[in-house]
């Protein structure tokens, strides 16, 4: 089914948001689904047609917004180590009317007991849980990870947007990317949160989406070496996929991907077998014009922004049109060569591009000025007035 995991990096627990905002624990535990009684009526989130999801900055904080008279009913649902691991519940009364909330599951902590008034209108499950929450008012609970049970909610919980700051804080360990296109930049942080929570996809169900997966678990922080010899078997694996037939783009990229993790792992000899393998692959099919979906998202926006050459590196060799005029930060890209800062700034037609490499190496910027070139560690220049032909490149 499809949802949000959520959770918190270094501790075990694990927890699906379904897309109304269901909460599904992992550890087999009975889910926390949840009900707004309005004024009009009882609003079931599962069954209505007025439901709204987001992700706060692209973090595995989850907000799910349910219509109700004159307002939004809006429930923010993320996870905290403290007390041994919390999953923080907020509803918002985005109206001016009170309502209530109704939980379907009684152990529960919260600052104030549920209330005793009997319900009418729904039939709750046994030990449903009920709150009032008035109007403009936010209601906080949470579920204890370890024996839960009834309880006062602890003082000085996070908010959701400190822990979505968190998990920024922790994507942009990485690659640091600031994209003009935001979406883009949310779906990135996504899709590294999720890499954290849940570890890449199992080498024999996908072994190109388990390369790529493992590269940028080792970009944003984990040890190489541990991963090396399942990188090595499934580097393999892609190879002899490849020997009747044209090798994708998302196959090259896993290839460079399993080089750049038995490189970080010391295992030179290995990576070096791997770039062989890649260079007998030969060219790769098209790049699609737009994002992938799952970590292919991820190959596919660092190829847009660095690629690797036999000298050093080509920056944003993929520069949409859409991006024209706006500013590019990318932060440690990684390349053989070692690793590449750089951002553009816009003068009149004209992109300035700044850069700070970690070794000496040569620079291309193919997307934006074919004719440019330069080398060493750092500098500057303003390039040409890019291609008429940029959008369709």
């Amino acid at each position: 089914m499809a949802g949000t995991t959520v959770g918190a990096a270094g501790t075990p627990w694990r927890a699906t948001v379904t897309p109304w905002g269901a909460v599904e624990p992992w550890d087999g535990t009975p889910a926390l689904e949840w009900w707004i009684g309005a004024d009009d009526r009882w609003h079931v989130p599962s069954r209505e047609a007025a439901v709204r999801q987001r992700l706060l900055d692209g973090s595995p904080v989850v907000e799910t917004s349910v219509r109700v008279p004159s307002g939004d009913a809006v429930q923010r649902v993320y996870v905290v180590p403290d007390r041994g691991g919390l999953t923080v519940v907020e509803v918002e009364n985005q109206s001016p009317l009170p309502f209530a909330v109704a939980f379907s599951r009684a152990d529960l902590l919260s600052a104030r007991g549920p209330s005793s008034v009997p319900v009418t209108g729904i039939e709750l499950p046994p030990g449903a849980a009920v709150f009032p929450v008035a109007h403009r008012t936010t209601l906080r609970v949470a579920l204890a990870h370890r024996d839960p049970a009834p309880g006062p909610l602890p003082d000085r919980l996070p908010a959701p947007a400190q822990v979505a700051r968190g998990w920024l804080a922790q994507a942009d360990g990485g690659v640091r990317l600031v994209l003009p296109d935001t979406a883009l930049g949310e779906r990135v942080v996504g899709e590294r949160c999720r890499l954290l929570l849940e570890g890449p996809v199992l080498p024999d169900v996908d072994p190109v989406g388990f390369l790529l997966g493992v590269a940028e678990l080792c970009r944003l922080g984990e040890a190489a070496a541990p991963w090396a010899p399942e990188v090595a078997a499934a580097a393999e694996g892609v190879a002899r996929s490849l020997r009747h037939r044209r090798a994708d783009w998302d196959h090259t990229a896993a290839l460079e991907a399993a080089e750049e993790v038995l490189r970080r792992g010391g295992e030179h000899r290995a990576a070096a077998d791997v770039r062989a393998l890649r260079e007998r692959a030969g060219e790769p099919g098209p790049v699609p014009a737009g994002p992938p979906g799952d970590v292919r998202l991820l190959a596919w926006v660092l190829g847009a922004v660095v690629r690797a050459t036999a000298a050093g590196a080509d920056l944003l060799p993929r520069f949409p049109a859409a991006w024209l005029g706006q500013g590019v930060e990318v932060y440690r890209a990684p390349v053989p060569a070692g690793l590449v800062s750089f951002a553009v700034r816009w003068h009149g037609e004209r992109p300035a591009l700044l850069w700070e490499c970690s070794a000496p190496m040569t620079l291309t910027c193919s997307g934006l000025d074919p004719s440019w070139s330069a080398s060493g560690e750092r500098g500057e220049a303003l390039l040409g007035v890019p291609p008429a032909d940029l959008g369709g490149r």
